[in-house]
């Protein structure tokens, strides 16, 4: 890497640091909006083992079901990264990933979520965010 005075460095990666700025608070303001968004809307008993309600689209025709499937799992996918990114940048990083998770189709998917939904402070968050959303607290057994 070539020796570039840090006055200058910065300078000329203004507008990038403008730009990831701008993505930043863009991200934060989103998830504020759409994560609580998203918690309210999840059944009160989706963590209760025996109450699992199949998918609502189950009933539609084939090449709607995998396309439903595809753009939620790619919604899913987007979600985690985001989340993962907001660990170390504003935002609500634990939760994002966990509707990420939630949206996504993988083997383990239902036991990975409930282990993290069941950790003290995502349950205290999710709970909280889903009695302003006029909601019930998730039922697990």
């Amino acid at each position: 890497m070539p020796d570039i005075p840090l006055p200058e460095l910065l300078h000329v990666s203004e507008s990038t640091l403008l730009l990831l700025g701008v993505i930043s608070l863009i991200t934060f303001i989103g998830t504020l909006i759409v994560v609580p968004w998203l918690i309210v809307r999840i059944p009160t008993d989706y963590f209760a083992p025996e109450k699992r309600q199949p998918a609502p689209w189950s009933d539609q025709h084939p090449a709607i079901r995998w396309i439903l499937l595809i753009a939620k799992n790619l919604f899913g996918a987007i979600l985690v990264v985001m989340g993962i990114a907001m660990l170390v940048l504003p935002g609500q990083g634990l939760l994002t990933i966990l509707i990420g998770l939630v949206l996504l189709n993988f083997p383990g998917k239902y036991r990975l979520e409930r282990w993290l939904v069941l950790r003290r402070p995502i349950l205290r968050a999710v709970n909280w965010l889903r009695r302003r959303g006029g909601r019930e607290s998730l039922i697990f057994d």
